[in-house]
């Protein structure tokens, strides 16, 4: 889900990775809105309130917006430099951390908020800004390592090619491209996903409220897990039977006895190709 890099992604690590992250995305928007009656997936609206207070020469509201939007930018621009200058030494590092960074600061505001939140408007904008980091994050990794195909913060984008399919499959020929099938697929499971994380947050937060940003940091560690299952767990059960095979004495073969145990029993395997 995390691994594999641009060109080299299938669909299905798309989609998995894009209705996680749209879940979650969906998850943090409707519950930041009705926390702190702000948007925090995305800052298309906060584009516009930034222009309006600077027409209104408001200029401590266009300092707040602006490092809002700042901090989105600086979320996307953190997660690609994790990307890009780590991904030689290690793909599930270089694409984790910043799932971590967000998960930490979901955290952060989970705690905060239960604990010391005095509905002040300046914890507010804090808490807000920190949130735009967090999406700032999510966005920017899943758009990096997927090659612009998936983006699971906003859905102004999905919608906009969701619908140029719909009429490009009113012909044929197009119902017939695997590729334009796939892309579709994946949009549209980005989309439920995104619905269905703001519908759960909505009908979850008056019972859970502060703490559903722990549910979303649930969700993250899915993310992160199934990787780490695929890369290390699947691959240390594959190479200690490799190494019982073969016959090889290896570390991981003898890693593994000391925390199971050596079998029991006496009799030697064969391979069917021994005979």
């Amino acid at each position: 889900m995390l691994r594999n890099y641009s060109n080299s992604r299938t669909l299905g690590d798309n989609i998995r990775l894009g209705t996680l992250t749209a879940f979650t995305a969906g998850t943090i928007n409707i519950a930041s809105l009705l926390i702190f009656l702000s948007f925090t997936s995305n800052v298309t609206g906060h584009y516009a309130i930034f222009a309006a207070e600077i027409s209104k020469g408001n200029w401590t509201q266009v300092a707040v917006v602006g490092a809002w939007i700042f901090l989105f930018f600086f979320g996307s621009f953190v997660a690609n430099f994790f990307v890009i200058n780590f991904n030689k030494k290690s793909k599930y590092f270089a694409h984790a951390m910043p799932i971590v960074l967000e998960i930490m600061c979901l955290l952060f505001v989970g705690i905060y908020g239960q604990v010391f939140y005095r509905k002040t408007v300046e914890e507010t904008e804090y808490l807000v800004a920190l949130m735009l980091f967090a999406t700032g994050l999510q966005n920017g990794l899943t758009a990096s390592i997927s090659n612009f195909s998936v983006k699971t913060t906003h859905l102004t984008g999905t919608t906009t090619d969701l619908g140029i399919l719909a009429s490009m499959f009113t012909q044929k020929k197009y119902r017939r491209n695997p590729e334009l099938i796939a892309r579709a697929k994946l949009l549209s499971s980005i989309m439920l996903a995104y619905v269905l994380g703001a519908v759960f947050s909505g009908l979850t937060y008056y019972y859970l409220e502060f703490r559903v940003f722990y549910v979303i940091s649930i969700c993250l560690l899915v993310v992160i897990g199934y990787d780490f299952y695929t890369i290390h767990v699947r691959h240390f059960n594959t190479r200690y039977r490799y190494s019982k095979i073969y016959k090889k004495p290896s570390l991981l073969a003898n890693l593994y006895d000391k925390i199971h145990g050596k079998s029991k029993t006496k009799e030697k395997r064969r391979l069917v190709f021994d005979d």
